[in-house]
Formats: C-alpha cells, sequence, structure tokens
C-alpha cells in the first residue's frame, strides 16, 4: 500500500469512527433521529447499551485509522459481520411474520453491512500486524474467558430468556442483542489465534469504550432494578470493572505495552 493509499484508508477509517462518535451520543441522549436507526421503540436502558456498542466501534477505528494498522481491523470485522448477518436473517423472518416495510428497510441495512464487513475482513486479511509486541498472558486468558461468556450469554439471549440481562427486554430487543453478544465472542475469539498485541489491542480499546459508558448507567440501576434482575446487573458490573481494570492496565500503565507508537515504526 502507497504512502497515498494509506493516508486515505487512515482517513476513512478516522471519519467512519467519528460519525459512530456521533451516534453513540445520539444513542446515548435518546435523540430521536438517533432512535430511529433501532427497527422499533425501545427503553432508555436499552438504547444506552446500543450506545455502548457504537462507542466500541468508533474507539478501534480511530486507533487503527491513527496507527494505520490496518491488519487489526478483521478482528471487529468478523464481530460486525457476524452481529449484521444474524440481525438481517432475523429482521427479515419478523418482516415475513408481520409485514411491516421498516424491518425490511432494517434487514437490508444489516445486509448491506455484513457485505461491508466481509469486504474489510477480506482486505485487512492481506495487510501485516506491523507492531508485534507478544499478548500478555492475562490478557489471552481473559479474552478466552470473554469469549465464554458472551457466548453463553448470546445465545441465552437469542432464546430469549429471561432475566439474563439487567432489565426486562423486549423479545427482538433480546435476540438483536444476542447477535451483537455472539459477535463481541468472535472478536475476542479471534484475537487467540495471533500471539500479537496488536492483533488484541483494538479489543481492549473497544472494551473500555463500552465500559465507560455503560459504568454510571448501570451503577446508578441499583437504586431502581427489579429484585428478579439484581444478580444480573450485579454479574455485569463485574464484567465491567474487570475489563475496564485490565483495559486500563494493559493500555495505560504497563510497560511493555502502554506505548501507542506502532513498535519499529517511524
Amino acid at each position: 500500500m502507497n504512502s497515498w493509499d494509506s493516508r486515505t484508508v487512515s482517513a476513512l477509517f478516522v471519519f467512519g469512527g467519528l460519525i459512530f462518535l456521533v451516534v453513540t451520543v445520539g444513542f446515548f441522549l435518546q435523540m430521536a433521529w438517533a432512535t430511529a436507526l433501532w427497527p422499533w421503540p425501545d427503553g432508555r436502558l436499552s438504547y444506552i447499551f446500543i450506545s455502548s456498542i457504537t462507542a466500541a466501534i468508533a474507539a478501534p477505528m480511530i486507533w487503527i485509522g491513527l496507527t494505520q494498522e490496518f491488519g487489526a481491523a478483521r478482528g471487529g470485522a468478523v464481530n460486525l459481520g457476524i452481529t449484521a448477518g444474524g440481525m438481517a436473517g432475523y429482521l427479515l423472518l419478523l418482516y415475513g411474520r408481520i409485514g411491516e416495510p421498516e424491518l425490511l428497510i432494517s434487514a437490508m441495512a444489516a445486509a448491506v453491512f455484513l457485505v461491508a464487513n466481509v469486504v474489510i475482513f477480506r482486505w485487512s486479511s492481506q495487510q501485516p500486524i506491523r507492531d508485534q509486541r507478544a499478548v500478555p498472558r492475562l490478557v489471552r486468558a481473559s479474552f478466552g474467558g470473554f469469549t465464554a461468556i458472551l457466548l453463553a450469554v448470546g445465545s441465552l439471549l437469542v432464546l430469549q430468556a429471561p432475566v439474563v440481562f439487567p432489565w426486562p427486554l423486549q423479545p427482538a430487543s433480546s435476540v438483536m442483542f444476542g447477535c451483537i453478544f455472539l459477535g463481541a465472542a468472535s472478536y475476542f475469539a479471534i484475537s487467540l489465534r495471533s500471539p500479537w498485541w496488536h492483533s488484541a489491542r483494538g479489543q481492549l480499546i473497544g472494551f473500555l469504550a463500552y465500559d465507560l459508558v455503560l459504568i454510571g448507567p448501570y451503577l446508578a440501576h441499583f437504586d431502581s432494578v427489579h429484585p428478579a434482575h439484581r444478580l444480573s446487573l450485579i454479574l455485569y458490573v463485574a464484567v465491567l470493572v474487570y475489563s475496564g481494570a485490565l483495559a486500563a492496565y494493559y493500555l495505560f500503565v504497563n510497560a511493555g505495552t502502554r506505548s501507542w507508537r506502532v513498535e519499529g515504526i517511524e
């Protein structure tokens, strides 16, 4: 990739990340233009959860754009591809049952997003990971645990199991959130196949953004959580605290990984 191409692709990643940041603010504040992007009306906490997901997409995109570590995009592309594919299939199923045009439009948008991420994955798979510092053992072990948790919770959500989330979910939202969790499981799983730090850094950056969006609203939710959902809230907050501490330590404190400069690249 020549320098002009690198600058252009970098700009596209940063621009895309900034768009997702705007969407994050919109969903967090429940702005009408943002909530209209979701296929049906939902509750405040569900919109905040969606904002945490868009924040987790935005942060790694901006990091990839600024560092030109384009090979690190493959994990995110798999994550978003699985999420979008699951959502597209479910929305088409709902459209077949209900026949609402909005569901078909949302399904088509998800399908386009799936195709875009397939393209990104194929392209990024041809790009090397330039910074090849080793992934710390605790990070690898934690990613294995995150993968297992996300697979279990995502599967339960797709099956519309009750009290999995810290608040009651609409059945359709439960399936959609399940697709998000299953996609996220693939994001952590794919990094386990690589020994390189920059194959894992994007996941920690995204997880930290996700944690920062959710931790305040979730702590405040203890005042009103239904008793049946309290255990879910406690477990969810515990994961947020652990993952946030893990990300903060290895991104900003640990001497071997805190440098944001791509090693060996001037």
